[in-house]
Formats: structure tokens, C-alpha cells, sequence
């Protein structure tokens, strides 16, 4: 069974798709930009300043879906810039302490210009 999950903590869906879909034991997260929930604006920009917001839009999606950091198991990040790889890790390493599976990607736009993208996969049995 699936079930969409949706928060006031995270931005709202900027196109055709759900914030998190919980399907079995997993939630699959949607790429998470820096956009505050609150006012829908872009937050910081510098790379650490968009990251920090980008993790804490994840955590709301987690605490939405009954479930934290902990347990997720891979995450896929995308970098508009590669020369920010070792500033994005920085912040990075703060919310994923468990070190889940991870890709990490440049590539070349992401929506609204920002900086930095991630999505999650994360298990919620156990």
C-alpha cells in the first residue's frame, strides 16, 4: 500500500509530485532544495547556508513519516558545482551520522538555480 506523505515542514510539491511516498517498510523522499516552508523563498546563498535548509526540509519529511535520520539508508545529492563538494559535506556529515549509502552528483541546473539537491531513502521498519 502507498501512502503520500505531506508537512508544512518541507516546501510544498513546485510541480506534478508528492513530497514523500511511504511504500511498504521505506519512504522515498522527492529532492529537497533549499526553499523555506514557511514563505516558499530560496534560503541562503552560499552553499552551506542551502544545505543546512536542504537537511532540515529532510527532517521534516522524516518526522512526518514517523521516522529520523537514523534510518535512512541512501541518499542521492546533487551539487550545481563540484567545487563545493568538501563545504556540502561539512554540513552533510552533521545530519547523516549513520552514513548511509550515498551518490553525490554535479550536474548542470538545478530548479530555481539553487545550489544543492538531495533525496532520501529511508527504512521504517524496526
Amino acid at each position: 500500500m502507498l501512502k503520500k506523505i505531506s508537512t508544512q515542514k518541507a516546501p510544498a510539491a513546485i510541480g506534478p509530485y508528492t513530497q514523500a511516498i511511504c511504500a511498504g517498510q521505506f519512504l522515498f523522499a522527492s529532492g529537497q532544495i533549499p526553499l523555506n516552508p514557511a514563505t516558499g523563498e530560496i534560503e541562503g546563498t552560499g552553499i552551506e547556508e542551502q544545505a543546512r535548509r536542504v537537511m532540515e526540509n529532510i527532517g521534516g519529511l522524516l518526522e512526518a513519516a514517523g521516522t529520523d535520520y537514523a534510518h535512512v539508508v541512501k541518499t542521492t545529492c546533487f551539487l550545481a558545482d563540484m567545487a563545493d563538494f568538501g563545504a556540502f559535506n561539512g554540513v552533510y556529515e552533521k545530519y547523516f551520522t549513520g552514513k548511509p549509502a550515498r551518490s553525490c552528483v554535479a550536474v548542470k541546473q538545478l530548479p530555481k538555480n539553487v545550489l544543492c539537491e538531495v533525496e532520501v531513502i529511508a527504512y521504517l521498519g524496526d
